[in-house]
């Protein structure tokens, strides 16, 4: 028989709807179809290996430092979300909540934090600065060298935006790296010849490099029980008022400080 035109099919339903009455047959109920619903596959492999690492290496006891704050959110959870997100996937506060929603973090509820959450973390551990360097400085000791021979330290500049001004601001019009005069801030780190970072300070973006040294080691000198050091500089922190410092500074067991500071072309004659 025919049917008519490919191309017109659709008026194939008036025929087989006629062909149906003449022959009494029914066409039957269309078979409801089963509801499906997507999960989202997430990651999960390194987000629990580092959690398991932040708990082996003793970082979960800072709980016990931000159980002072007067914040009802678990901070050491909210760090441990950030540093995790920075070994993983580095993004911003709110490229952090984006990412939650990729991954699966033991113990975490992604639909709990919001982005104001992660900035209060941030404030709290800015004032608890000091007990939680102490910490963690704690948790350091068994995997260092005793000796601690050899201590890296350098400076680097970064730039920051914006033209709002706060009280205490670090962020100041000094040289940044490129050469030119530009609004920054300055990040100085100490770590061992391993690369375990040690201590960092952050300071006002028009400090002069030579003058963070001293202050710098002391500060290592009092937080770690060393018995020699070696401090290794570039040469941005080398001055001749600074060689006099770094030569009159000792340890706490009485020996003197040893150091290896990179000298301009320029300076030799001296």
């Amino acid at each position: 028989a025919t049917l008519g035109r490919l191309e017109q099919l659709g008026e194939l339903e008036s025929v087989i709807s006629g062909l149906m009455r003449v022959t009494g047959r029914m066409l039957p109920e269309p078979m409801a179809l089963p509801e499906l619903s997507f999960e989202p596959a997430r990651a999960l492999g390194d987000t629990w290996a580092l959690t398991d690492l932040w708990n082996s290496l003793g970082f979960d006891r800072l709980r016990q430092v931000f159980r002072k704050t007067r914040l009802r959110i678990d901070v050491e959870a909210l760090v441990r979300i950030m540093v995790i997100n920075r070994l993983c996937d580095p993004d911003s506060k709110l490229g952090v909540l984006r990412w939650l929603e990729t991954i699966s973090l033991p113990g975490i509820v992604p639909e709990s934090i919001e982005h104001h959450h992660l900035l209060r973390a941030m404030d709290a551990l800015v004032e608890h600065k000091e007990a939680v360097e102490a910490a963690v400085s704690a948790l350091l000791l068994p995997l260092l060298d005793q000796e601690l021979a050899v201590v890296f330290y350098d400076m680097t500049t970064i730039r920051a935006e914006g033209l709002s001004e706060q009280e205490g601001d670090v962020r100041q019009f000094g040289m940044a790296k490129e050469g030119v005069i530009a609004r920054q801030f300055m990040l100085g780190v100490v770590q061992t010849a391993e690369g375990i970072p040690l201590y960092h300070e952050v300071f006002d973006g028009n400090t002069a490099e030579v003058a963070t040294l001293r202050p710098t080691i002391e500060k290592i000198l009092a937080r770690f029980p060393i018995q020699r050091v070696i401090a290794v500089a570039d040469r941005g922190l080398l001055s001749t008022d600074n060689l006099a410092q770094l030569q009159a500074l000792s340890l706490p067991n009485g020996k003197a400080l040893e150091f290896i500071l990179a000298v301009p072309g320029r300076r030799y004659s001296e």
